[in-house]
């Protein structure tokens, strides 16, 4: 991975756009802010890590194939932006099949993908969880744990799925975001 070190070029404002065309009428599940939001602050995260423009790019639609439309957003995302963004894409969706399979069985393989992941896929997957996990802790103060509902694998699973992405993480990388998801899975843990 090359850290960049350029401004980023007009195949990210492409990408930014794609990604707000896609996910304008999204919104967060808990305390319903515009979904862009979360892409950025990923975005931000990777870039803040070193992560290159593939890497951002790939960042601003990590979620675009389970959330968008799967095999036709895919094939747009390769098209429009390449391989390499397309493989870092795949590597950080769950499933993008409908129906989509049990919860737990969904966490299990995405797990089990992020094994063999490379760096980049794994440097996105840490900042899209690092975001949602700080949004999750400051919903969690603004309005209790009633709001564990909202998650098809509730409090204690929602937990185990943290702290075992928290052990892949920790075996591949390291640096400040690693530590501060274990503080937020801390906190989480104790809410």
């Amino acid at each position: 991975m090359t850290s960049l070190t350029t401004p980023l070029s007009d195949r990210f404002a492409e990408a930014l756009t794609y990604a707000f065309q896609l996910h304008r009428h999204q919104i967060r599940k808990i305390n319903g802010t515009p979904y862009i939001g979360h892409l950025l602050s990923v975005t931000a995260l990777v870039l803040a890590a070193g992560g290159d423009e593939d890497e951002a790019i790939a960042a601003l639609l990590h979620d675009a194939l389970e959330d968008q439309g799967g095999e036709v957003i895919r094939a747009e995302i390769q098209h429009c932006f390449g391989d390499r963004v397309v493989a870092i894409v795949d590597g950080c969706s769950e499933v993008y099949t409908h129906p989509k399979p049990p919860w737990l069985e969904r966490k299990q393989r995405y797990l089990d993908q992020l094994r063999q992941a490379s760096l980049s896929v794994l440097r996105v997957s840490l900042a899209d969880k690092l975001d949602n996990a700080r949004s999750l802790v400051t919903d969690l103060a603004l309005q209790g744990a009633q709001i564990w509902q909202a998650f098809k694998g509730g409090r204690e699973q929602t937990l185990w799925f943290y702290q075992e992405l928290l052990t892949l993480y920790r075996q591949r990388l390291s640096g400040p975001h690693v530590a501060e998801l274990e503080k937020l899975i801390h906190q989480l843990a104790n809410f």
